[in-house]
């Protein structure tokens, strides 16, 4: 326990990401000798300056108030340190170094776990299907990872506690805000039978530039990512390229051509991704993994005509109330998050040498890979971002520039 603070005091850095906290354990061992280090000793390991001020701040107050506030709410903690650490998030590239979990997490790397993601802004055939995905997945022996947002992420995880399944939350905000505000009932539900995970303290509000980070953590934890009904630019695209980077399985399912609300969902299959058509497609591949956790799919017990209108009615019956706080969600203030244009300085570094590469030519993909040394799947997976957060366009024949 005397160890955890310094863990939180890490984890809770303003200016220290996950990516630069990780760096400095690989370097200095453990967050006990990052902390009693000085500002000589960063620099010496490599941090720039303003990582080695900020690493500066030797305050323990705030730890400490995370501590009080999770034996409060009996949130238990998982450090980076830790051997439950689940080894699939461990082994992507910027790990949380803090896990904050309410509810009994499964051992993630002994489960066939698939994310299901898309659009908030979905349309009755996305509820329905992902509805019918997180039924499926779960009656197959799959545990849903969903980020419990509304629409898709939210039909998921309701379909997969309707079949008795268990279901892992990730939030983008403190693990004891419920968002959004309608979903109470689907968080109890859910920290019952499953749990709900996050990066962020208690008391951590929500905030439109954590999904992306969030997004990372949903695939981390997942052998798998379906993604249903996602719009060209859509936050579950981001989703997508992190599964990529970390060598995820990206499955999706198609729709009508000419869905606006499936236009980067259908284009993910046109590039490669697997198309899939039910839980049982996706529990498929990985039966020969997972002999012991997924059973035949033959044992499927169908969804009613009957309950899939109850699911519509009641997804359905509030469609204003939930525009409205779509709208909200993408107001001019949220929408400035994905706009790095304006965020230029938080460009993570490899993204930058992406952009530098591109400068202002019109570029294909190849050289891209070429100029930048960069592994190809990590650019891939790299453009699918910038071009998801505007900064990058595709051209024709795989050529991309600046927006």
């Amino acid at each position: 326990m005397s160890a955890l603070k310094y863990w939180i005091w890490l984890s809770t850095l303003r200016g220290v990401g996950a990516a630069t906290a990780v760096k400095l354990l690989d370097k200095m061992g453990t967050p006990e000798n990052i902390f009693f280090a000085d500002k000589d000793a960063y620099l010496a390991s490599g941090m720039s300056a303003k990582d080695a001020e900020c690493l500066s701040d030797k305050s323990l107050n705030r730890a400490m108030s995370v501590m009080d506030k999770c034996k409060e709410l009996g949130i238990r903690m998982l450090t980076l340190g830790d051997a439950e650490y689940p080894e699939r998030l461990r082994n992507i590239y910027d790990p949380p170094v803090v896990l904050y979990i309410k509810g009994d997490l499964p051992v993630m790397d002994e489960e066939a776990a698939i994310a299901v993601a898309g659009t908030r802004n979905c349309t009755p055939y996305g509820i329905k299907t992902s509805e019918r995905m997180g039924y499926e997945l779960a009656r197959n022996g799959c545990v849903v990872v969903s980020g419990l947002a509304r629409g898709i992420d939210s039909a998921a995880a309701k379909g997969a506690l309707r079949a008795g399944g268990k279901v892992v939350g990730v939030l983008g905000c403190g693990i004891d805000i419920v968002y959004p505000p309608e979903n109470h009932r689907l968080f109890d539900d859910v920290a019952t039978v499953g749990a709900i995970i996050s990066e962020y303290p208690p008391g951590t509000e929500v905030n439109g530039r954590f999904f992306p980070a969030r997004n990372r953590i949903l695939s981390g934890i997942s052998a798998g990512v379906v993604i249903i009904e996602a719009p060209k630019k859509s936050g579950s695209l981001i989703t997508a390229a992190r599964a990529l980077e970390q060598g995820r399985d990206v499955f999706a399912v198609p729709a009508n051509a000419d869905s606006i609300a499936s236009e980067g969902s259908n284009l993910l299959i046109k590039d490669g991704a697997i198309p899939v058509l039910s839980g049982k497609d996706v529990a498929d591949e990985y039966r020969h993994i997972y002999p012991d956790k997924l059973v035949d799919g033959k044992t499927l017990i169908p969804i009613t005509p009957k309950a899939e209108k109850k699911l519509l009615d009641d997804e359905m019956s509030d469609k204003k109330q939930k525009l409205k706080a779509v709208k909200k969600i993408f107001d001019k203030k949220n929408t400035e998050d994905y706009d790095l244009k304006k965020r230029e300085p938080e460009l993570t570094e490899d993204e930058k040498v992406i952009c530098n590469v591109i400068g202002t030519e019109c570029i294909h993909v190849n050289d891209i890979i070429e100029k930048s040394g960069l592994p190809a799947g990590k650019v891939l997976a790299l453009l699918t971002i910038l071009e998801v957060k505007g900064v990058v366009s595709q051209e024709t024949g795989k050529t991309f520039r600046l927006s």
